[in-house]
């Protein structure tokens, strides 16, 4: 690689879906306009002094060469890439990563605990998110908040997510403008001002910009029992979108009966499904939203697992249905089912309810105890499993050669009051000691 790495790029408008765009560049819009930054046709900055073997494509070269080689080949240009770099560069798997990505992770975690150890590294200068779309954004804001920025004499991080289509179906059933006309719909029985919007982490910008906006938060699985409790010690009701599995399952854990939740659903033309005296008597109103994965766990997978393992522990993660957390021995998020599988015995037998990469990771990874698939049924994130090999090494490239593809940058404004909102996370959490 010639001289100083300096990636440029252009916000351009953004399509309704991932395309092929000229040079090698990708726009995309998600539905619940996303507003994201990506690639327009940046400088090219040459790459004479890096050789390829004989038959090899070049280097940077269209993603549909990528797809002709094979893992050994992928792998070893990606590690090539990570050592011409070095901490320059930083790759970020999730728990929910096929083993062959993950293996050339710099950092592994959650979709949170990522982003934030990344705005820690002061030398990194851009990021492979090895993720879906909402976890790139999150990444995005935290590290180039206007301090950090200002920090690196104005350089910004550039975030890649190697595919495009790596998107969050839950993330999904709560779009802006819903959430907005949902807001105002509340308006006509409810003083809005005795509401709190709450978003899980597992959402777009928009959304999180939405709470910072109006009073609001970001929860994760981990702390939404602490910022349930601040939003009701400041206001009588709670609007929590989009996972209403994660919000059922908190506030009955606080002791909130389920006679004072009601369900939002977007698609009802008046008040969510709901009549005036339902929303008036409600603390919790829940959107009608689910992670894809998480709901195919059903009470009967736990039923069968108790009577073929005996002993066994059920470890499940609450964004699983209200029947199915009822009939688990612990619940938890991913860091915790984690942290109770690494802390538990040799010899202890688990079913475990959550993403089938991570389930089978945990058992080749501790081999001394029994771990099972609580589903009989396959429970992977299909949208996770869309970045491969191929597309992290032809992005990675890309970055190097300062062409980034697939840059998400999300708008100053949205920006600006998401990090509002996460603030007010990471003081709740802080109060808390969590």
């Amino acid at each position: 690689m010639n001289g100083e790495w300096e990636p440029v790029w252009a916000t351009v408008s953004l399509t309704i879906a991932a395309t092929r765009g000229a040079a090698g560049s990708q726009q995309y819009k998600p539905r619940g306009g996303r507003r994201t930054g990506t690639l327009s046709d940046p400088y090219n900055r040459g790459m004479s002094t890096v050789e390829t073997t004989a038959g090899e494509p070049a280097l940077a070269s269209p993603l549909a060469a990528y797809r002709q080689l094979d893992a050994a080949q992928l792998e070893a240009r990606i590690e090539a890439v990570r050592h011409r770099l070095g901490p320059r560069l930083l790759i970020l798997g999730h728990h929910y990563q096929q083993d062959g990505v993950i293996a050339h992770a710099d950092l592994r975690g959650d979709s949170y605990q990522l982003s934030k150890m990344a705005a820690e590294r002061a030398d990194c200068e851009a990021i492979a998110f090895c993720g879906v779309h909402f976890m790139a954004e999150t990444a995005d804001i935290l590290v180039n908040r206007p301090e950090q920025v200002a920090s690196r004499d104005g350089r910004r991080v550039t975030v890649v997510l190697p595919d495009l289509a790596a998107g969050c179906s839950m993330a999904d059933m709560a779009a802006i403008e819903q959430v907005e006309d949902a807001w105002a719909d509340l308006g006509e029985v409810i003083d809005t001002h005795e509401i709190t919007p709450v978003t899980y982490i597992n959402s777009a910008a928009s959304l999180k910009a939405f709470c910072g906006r109006h009073g609001g938060i970001v929860c994760t699985s981990s702390n939404a029992r602490a910022v349930l409790k601040w939003a009701f010690a400041k206001t009588k009701r709670v609007l929590f979108f989009p996972d209403q599995h994660l919000g059922r399952n908190t506030a009955r854990e606080m002791g909130v009966p389920l006679e004072q939740m009601c369900v939002w659903n977007p698609h009802e033309p008046r008040l969510g499904g709901n009549d005036a005296v339902t929303l008036e008597q409600s603390r919790v109103i829940l959107w009608q939203g689910h992670c894809s994965v998480h709901a195919m766990f059903r009470p009967e997978h736990v039923d069968a697992m108790r009577k073929n393992l005996p002993g066994v522990k059920v470890l499940v993660h609450p964004e699983c249905s209200m029947e199915v957390v009822d009939k688990a021995d612990l619940a938890g998020s991913t860091s915790y089912i984690i942290k109770q599988v690494e802390a538990a015995a040799p010899g202890t037998v688990w079913a475990i309810g959550t993403e089938l990469h991570l389930v089978k990771r945990l058992e080749q990874e501790h081999a001394d105890q029994t771990i099972k698939f609580l589903s009989p049924t396959v429970c992977m994130c299909a949208t996770m499993y869309r970045i491969d090999l191929a597309h992290l090494c032809w992005s990675l490239e890309h970055l190097e050669a300062g062409r980034p593809v697939n840059v998400i940058r999300v708008d100053e404004e949205t920006a600006r009051w998401s990090v509002v909102a996460l603030e007010r996370m990471l003081e709740v959490t802080a109060a808390a000691g969590r």
